[in-house]
C-alpha cells in the first residue's frame, strides 16, 4: 500500500539527517496521499540508520493505523492536523535543528532581514502562542498543530510554510516530503542567519518593496526565477 509515498517519506527522512537537522532520533517527515486520505510517518523512536522504506507506518487523518508493526511517530497527531487544515500541502516536517530550534525557546519569531529569507518566506516566521494547561494535558501533539494553523490564520500557508512553536521548535510544509524538507533546511539557514544580524546590529526588517520583489520574483504569478519547465 502507497509504496511510493512509503518510499518518498523514507528518503525524505534519510534527507534531514544528511543535512543535519536532526540528531539522534529528533524529527519526523510525513507524507499524505490526498486521493485516499492516508497518510505515511516515520515510527516512533527508530534510528535514521536502522529504518527502511517498509517500517513507514501508514494512519488515515483520524490516527488510526492502516498498515505497519510500528506506532507511530508520537507527532503524528500533529502532522494529522496540519494536513486537515491546510488541504494544499503534501507533507509536513518537523525538527529540532539548533537556530530555528533556539528562536522558538525564546518565544521569537525569525524576522525577515533580508532577500534570502524573502525569497522563500514572506515575511517574518510567526511563532505559536503558548499552550495552555489544559490543551497541554488533553492531545497535547494534535493541539500542537491546532496552534500552528491558529498562528496562520489569513495567511496562505504556501507563501509561509513554518511555523515555530513556542518553547519546542520548528514545522515546515510542502506540496511533496522533499519539498517540505527544502523548506526545512532553508528555515534552518535563514534562522541561523538572523541570530548572527542580531548580534552584530539590532535587527531591522527588510524594507516592504525588497521583500515583495525576491518573493515574487520566485513564487508570484508572473515568477521569473530559474528555467521555464517544458510542459
Amino acid at each position: 500500500m502507497l509504496d511510493k509515498l512509503k518510499e518518498d517519506v523514507f528518503r525524505a527522512n534519510l534527507e534531514l539527517v544528511r543535512y543535519g537537522l536532526v540528531i539522534m532520533t529528533w524529527g519526523n517527515v510525513s507524507g499524505i496521499d490526498r486521493e485516499s486520505g492516508l497518510m505515511v510517518i516515520k515510527p516512533s523512536g527508530v534510528s535514521y540508520n536502522e529504518m527502511t522504506a517498509g517500517d513507514m507506518v501508514v494512519t488515515d487523518l483520524e490516527g488510526r493505523v492502516v498498515e505497519g508493526t510500528l506506532k507511530p511517530s508520537t507527532d503524528a497527531p500533529t502532522h494529522r492536523a496540519l494536513y486537515k487544515a491546510f488541504p494544499g500541502i503534501g507533507g509536513v516536517v518537523h525538527t529540532h535543528s539548533t537556530h530555528a530550534t533556539a528562536w522558538a525557546q525564546a518565544c521569537r519569531p525569525i524576522p525577515c532581514l533580508g532577500t534570502t529569507h524573502a525569497d522563500y518566506f514572506y515575511g517574518p516566521v510567526p511563532v505559536t502562542r503558548r499552550l495552555t494547561p489544559e490543551e497541554t494535558d488533553n492531545e497535547y501533539e494534535y493541539n500542537t498543530g491546532l496552534v500552528i494553523s491558529e498562528a496562520l490564520a489569513g495567511t496562505d500557508p504556501m507563501t509561509m510554510p513554518a511555523v515555530l512553536v513556542a518553547s519546542h521548535g520548528p514545522f515546515t510544509w510542502g506540496t511533496t516530503p522533499a519539498a517540505a524538507v527544502h523548506n526545512a533546511v532553508i528555515l534552518e539557514e535563514v534562522a541561523r542567519m538572523a541570530a548572527l544580524s542580531a548580534g552584530i546590529a539590532p535587527p531591522q526588517e527588510i524594507d516592504r518593496h525588497l521583500l515583495d520583489r525576491h518573493y515574487l520574483r520566485k513564487h508570484g504569478s508572473n515568477a521569473y526565477y530559474g528555467q521555464k519547465k517544458n510542459k
